[in-house]
């Protein structure tokens, strides 16, 4: 099945949906643990009825799900094809699905809260290094481009944050080469960057504002806020 471009899943209006990174994002609240596990039977039954299913994340109070399809058709600009993990139209009809049954069970939706966290490498050897950080931090080879046409990382089963290697440039001094991304809703990425320089942190480039937002704290570590625009309404 095609990915869908962030135009595409601002058009569906997926109001209790936010796209952060490669998937559709939902928080859901919820009164009890017992209320979040009837809700989750539910939308877990949907997904028998259309063949796929979110993954989900359950704690006092709240209900995460995302929605990926795992094996995405996407042709890059010489026409190759590339399996990727990415959102499809399954992954939009299941969330407004999904959304009904949280009416049903007077689940409230709190789209401003989620938020999903990667890692970045830069590195000039992605390809010497991936082998590495696969085995390492999931314990398996074949996490290294899987669903992706990169060496970027990714755990099949989700456990852990994606890390993906960028660009870099040798330096003859020591030099911060990971740095944490942190995908927050639209609405909220002003609010989280105002947050972290009140308390101390620096923004170090806003050039690629509002997608990304590079802040540092008062060791010159850095993080990314990033949004994706493309898919906002």
């Amino acid at each position: 099945m095609d990915i869908l471009m962030g135009q595409q899943i601002a058009e569906a209006s997926l109001n209790d949906w936010r796209k952060l990174a490669q998937g559709l994002h939902a928080r859901y609240v919820v009164d009890d643990f017992s209320a979040g596990a009837r809700f989750v039977a539910a939308a877990g039954e949907a997904g028998d009825a259309l063949g796929h299913h979110p993954r989900v994340s359950m704690g006092e109070g709240y209900v995460d799900l995302e929605l990926v399809t795992i094996d995405a058709v996407y042709h890059d600009q010489d026409g190759t094809k590339h399996i990727i993990e990415w959102v499809t139209q399954q992954d939009v009809d299941l969330a407004r699905r999904i959304t009904e049954i949280a009416a049903d069970h007077k689940v409230a939706a709190d789209p401003a809260s989620v938020t999903e966290i990667e890692l970045g490498l830069d590195t000039t050897r992605s390809a010497t290094i991936a082998p590495v950080w696969a085995v390492l931090l999931t314990g398996r080879a074949e996490a290294q481009g899987h669903g992706s046409p990169s060496d970027e990382i990714r755990d099949i089963t989700g456990r852990v944050p994606n890390l993906w290697f960028g660009d870099a440039e040798e330096y003859e001094t020591s030099h911060q080469r990971f740095h944490v991304e942190i995908y927050v809703a639209p609405e909220v990425a002003a609010q989280r960057i105002a947050a972290a320089v009140a308390a101390g942190g620096t923004v170090v480039d806003d050039s690629n504002a509002p997608s990304h937002t590079v802040i540092a704290d008062q060791d010159g570590n850095r993080g990314v806020v990033c949004v994706d625009v493309s898919a906002a309404t």
